[in-house]
């Protein structure tokens, strides 16, 4: 949410961020209608004065006697005159919260400029693309190969964007989640944390899906929302609360399901595992000083980037232009795992710092040490990692040509010793 009061101390600025993202402008509308307001509320205030006033004097004059007629009709007439008011003002308020609830975050200074993702920033690469004696195969044509992958068996059960894994895939996937969680929570500092998968509406209002993202959101008939990230949870355990600033930052990781519908996204990634409609993650989530977020974002993204070193997959750290930023995002590094069967690097995690965006939808905040006022926190979230990506990153530069699969080192343990994925004789 954007503060209004930005915007009235510095319409030109608000217009100038909002028009790096491709947004025209907006501050004309949103001031006139804060000006209406503000004026209604000043006429409310003089007339509950009056009619306070009014009402003594009426008292007064009863009590000598005299003929308070006139008086109360002037009452009447301010109760009226009120009524209007007060529905005047809910009205302008409503429209105002409304308007704002669709603005997307401002970017920061230091984010690029550009329409799409082809003009995102490179900041760094990491690890050198295998060089393959064979032409490498993209990873659900491993995964079937190895008969551990079913996507028509998932198709029978749920449709499109589904897919059933089986043995060592299977494994692998809760493999990869324990071994993310066990860096996170053991290096970085992250607590482990189960979520609920389904929320109510409140909760994803103040995460930034709602209202103007339900499409991408599945729901239940009894107005639950399924979560499309654990993300969702995690940051409103914040919500509604006075931090003390001592306890910053706060640091939460969860392997959750997430489900997303993907609206708009058809014919992409129609075969495989990189779009679907249910997928596990390892999500990151910070809650953060708001002088001390730029150096937690820095922090997240490394947590993220440690998994895909340790794991030897080589990956390439972006920034995001103002055009490719997501709705929430005041700044976010994407990692993008190169995968040979696709010969391109593709998104892995996003690490995002949403600046105090989420912060004031949720009401979360910290009091300063010695102070009694108090102030919006930063919030930032990011994958550590999709773990149904970081399977397909591992089936696909570890393939061999005989169509087994190397398990990575760091892994081995993680599934008994195991050191190759192959199908059963």
């Amino acid at each position: 949410m954007i503060d209004l009061k930005l915007i009235r101390d510095d319409a030109a600025a608000f217009d100038a961020a909002l028009a790096r993202r491709g947004i025209a402008t907006l501050s004309a509308d949103i001031l006139a209608k804060d000006s209406r307001r503000r004026s209604v509320l000043t006429e409310l205030q003089t007339l509950q004065a009056r009619r306070n006033e009014a009402s003594k004097e009426i008292g007064q004059l009863k009590r000598q006697g005299g003929d308070a007629e006139a008086l109360m009709a002037e009452v009447a007439d301010i109760k009226d005159r009120l009524a209007a008011l007060e529905a005047e003002e809910k009205a302008l308020g409503e429209e105002l919260d409304s308007i704002l609830a669709g603005i997307p975050n401002l970017p920061a200074a230091d984010v690029p400029d550009g329409k799409d993702e082809t003009q995102n920033v490179e900041v760094r690469r990491w690890g050198n693309p295998r060089n393959f004696a064979f032409q490498p195969k993209e990873h659900f044509d491993i995964g079937e190969g190895l008969g551990m992958m079913d996507f028509e068996a998932a198709a029978k059960l749920s449709g499109a964007r589904f897919v059933v894994l089986r043995k060592h895939l299977a494994r692998l996937e809760r493999a990869l989640a324990a071994f993310m969680l066990d860096i996170h929570t053991l290096e970085f500092g992250y607590t482990e944390t189960q979520v609920p998968y389904m929320v109510r509406d409140h909760v994803l209002y103040g995460t930034g899906q709602l209202p103007k993202f339900g499409e991408d959101l599945f729901r239940t008939t009894n107005d639950y929302w399924l979560i499309p990230t654990a993300e969702v949870p995690l940051t409103n355990l914040a919500a509604d609360s006075i931090l003390d600033e001592r306890e910053l930052p706060l640091r939460f990781t969860a392997y959750s399901p997430c489900f997303r519908s993907e609206a708009g996204a058809a014919g992409k990634d129609t075969r495989g595992m990189i779009r679907q409609h249910q997928f596990t993650k390892v999500e990151l989530v910070s809650i953060a000083h708001p002088e001390r977020s730029d150096a937690e974002h820095e922090r997240m993204t490394q947590a993220a980037q440690t998994v895909l070193e340790r794991l030897e997959l080589p990956y390439r750290t972006v920034v995001l232009c103002t055009g490719d930023m997501g709705f929430g995002a005041r700044k976010t590094f994407d990692i993008e795992v190169w995968l040979p069967g696709q010969n391109t690097y593709r998104e892995i995690s996003s690490c995002s710092n949403c600046g105090d965006f989420q912060a004031r939808r949720m009401k979360a905040r910290f009091r300063p040490e010695g102070e009694k006022s108090t102030r919006f926190v930063h919030t930032l979230n990011g994958s550590g990692l999709a773990v149904g990506r970081t399977m397909v990153a591992i089936l696909e530069n570890y393939q061999n040509e005989d169509g087994s699969v190397t398990v990575p080192k760091a892994l081995q343990p993680y599934l008994g010793g195991m050191e190759v994925i192959a199908r059963d004789a």
